[in-house]
């Protein structure tokens, strides 16, 4: 896996993956940034929001639960001092579908944060990582 960075002005980079896709990143306006893109930290938490989302929806697939939406909260706590790597991650997952079998979301959720999400992995080095979850029908 391979990644390229490119500076555009001030603050703002263009963040290139070997897949083809890209993303802006910018920093904040008190350092140069003029709030065009995502803050580095922040994209560190979609990728971890968008790690364990792949993951349950493939999981509750095969689980043959019908799920017709999924949204995933994330609040997260930062250090202090530098460097601010995160101390605490909440995810909040909002599952609905069909007649959905919450020991199915649950094993799901649970499998993620322990066994497939890679980023889950990494950030837990650092930071405590919780979840929780609502069903709602569809």
């Amino acid at each position: 896996m391979q990644a390229r960075i490119k500076w555009i002005e001030g603050m703002a980079w263009l963040a290139e993956a070997d897949s083809g896709h890209a993303l802006v990143l910018d920093g904040a306006p008190d350092i140069g940034g003029r709030n065009v893109g995502v803050r580095p930290m922040e994209a560190v938490l979609m990728g971890l929001g968008g790690c364990t989302a792949i993951d349950v929806k493939l999981i509750l697939q095969k689980s043959q639960q019908q799920v017709t939406d999924c949204i995933i909260e994330i609040e997260a706590a930062r250090a202090d001092t530098e460097p601010k790597v995160f101390t605490k991650i909440h995810l909040h997952f909002i599952v609905s579908g069909h007649e959905l079998n919450e020991k199915h979301v649950k094993r799901a959720i649970d499998l993620s944060a322990e066994k497939y999400c890679s980023v889950s992995h990494m950030l837990n080095k650092t930071a405590e990582i919780t979840h929780d979850y609502t069903i709602r029908s569809a």
